[in-house]
């Protein structure tokens, strides 16, 4: 089925429902970090007393993790609820699955007793769904290339589509370095009013601990944010302007800052499994968030051997992936996902071997993410580690009956 980018199908229905908010709300778009920007408003409102709704995408296991209601996910029973009154609304009008879906979990958020409101946009910006609502304030994170085929093939065509979500005289703000100039171009096109890191707010650091520079506030001697990887303070700084920029409405305080961001968690980025052997596990699916995964990796110091599980989308930029994490890579275990657009463990084999120099380095393939895992865990030694990465589908994977406890086969048990 062709994708129909348009929003005035899903305009329609919303009218129909009567959808709006009386509170708050936050849209946060980018290539990369969405998920963790989300993660992080949300511990902080939480910490500070607010009533959150989340709505995030894709789910790793359960669908009913996309919509997260003042820290839980809703019910199954809430969601067929809201898939009823979709169903009801729409009539004629056809919607994609995205599509029912965002109508769905905005339909039940806005029902419920919120006073803030996070909204993750799925693809893009300007034409997700989610952009049907009218954002107080508008976040973007980092912006790299991926989703060529919708979204344009350089940077400044997909800043494009991500400045969309922006509105006028609202704050957004935008949290990626060195921004394309399309996002700035946009902002005051429109007036929107823009906050720019290393401009309107900023973040220094050491080993120890970190601190924060907006525009009328500052935070000093902060703990680094429980969610791992260098990247993460990034993130972070863009939570804080957006907490900042949105304080006459939806006031924190800098011990719900402190607390939020310490007991913040999400599966999948960076997750760090202790065990033996260690598993780490990551989302990481574009050349830009696969570089991170690698300085990530890096940074935790030796291991004997490093076992990668891998399961891509076809639709990837898959040889660039390969080649930034290669060199930390002892072993290869590529995987077939359950779904059309997924790349074929014996492409993905394929495409590794072309770039590949190392004579030191093994590879299989195997026909799902558990078995893929399985297979390195009988490989592993316990003082090894294992990546499973790739997709949101080879995390999830993995997942499904909870996370693993491994156990090398060295060990007794």
């Amino acid at each position: 089925m062709a994708i129909d980018m348009g929003l005035e199908r899903v305009k329609t229905v919303a009218d129909r429902m009567d959808l709006r908010f009386d509170c708050p709300v936050i849209t946060v778009a980018g290539t990369n970090g969405k998920g963790s920007t989300c993660a992080m408003l949300e511990a902080v409102l939480l910490q500070a007393g607010y009533r959150t709704g989340v709505y995030t995408s894709p789910h790793l296991v359960h669908f009913e993790e996309r919509c997260r209601l003042q820290g839980e996910s809703a019910s199954a029973e809430v969601f067929a609820e809201a898939f009823a009154a979709v169903e009801a609304a729409r009539g004629e009008v056809s919607l994609s699955y995205f599509e029912f879906s965002t109508l769905a979990i905005l339909h039940l958020m806005a029902r419920a007793p919120l006073d803030v409101v996070i909204l993750e946009v799925g693809l893009g910006g300007r034409l997700d769904a989610v952009n049907i609502v009218d954002a107080d304030c508008a976040v973007i994170t980092s912006i790299d290339i991926d989703h060529t085929a919708i979204l344009g093939k350089d940077r400044e065509s997909i800043g494009f589509e991500k400045a969309g979500i922006m509105r006028p005289g609202r704050p957004v703000i935008v949290s990626d370095p060195v921004p394309p100039q399309s996002v700035i171009d946009h902002a005051a096109a429109i007036g929107a009013d823009l906050w720019r890191l290393g401009e309107d707010f900023n973040f220094s650091g050491d080993p120890q601990q970190w601190a924060w520079a907006g525009r009328g506030r500052r935070y000093s001697g902060m703990a680094y944010p429980a969610l791992r990887g260098a990247n993460q303070l990034i993130n972070a700084s863009g939570v804080l302007a957006a907490l900042e920029a949105l304080r006459q409405r939806i006031p924190v305080t800098a011990q719900a800052v402190r607390n939020g961001l310490a007991m913040v968690a999400l599966p999948g980025r960076f997750q760090i499994v202790p065990g033996q052997p260690v598993l780490v596990l990551d989302v990481a699916h574009n050349p830009h968030s696969v570089a991170a995964l690698a300085v990530n990796l890096d940074a935790m110091g030796f291991y004997p051997t490093t076992h990668a599980v891998l399961g891509a989308m076809a639709d990837k930029d898959l040889l660039p992936m390969l080649q930034k994490v290669n060199p930390m890579i002892d072993r290869w275990y590529f995987t077939d996902l359950p779904l059309p657009r997924a790349a074929r463990a014996v492409d993905l084999q394929a495409v590794w071997l072309a770039q590949n120099r190392r004579q030191d380095v093994a590879s299989s393939v195997h026909p799902d993410p558990m078995t893929a895992l399985q297979a390195a865990i009988e490989a592993a030694d316990p003082a090894d580690r294992i990546v499973v990465f790739g997709s949101f589908y080879t995390v999830g994977g993995v997942l499904q009956d909870g996370i693993p406890r491994l156990q090398a086969k060295h060990l007794s048990p």
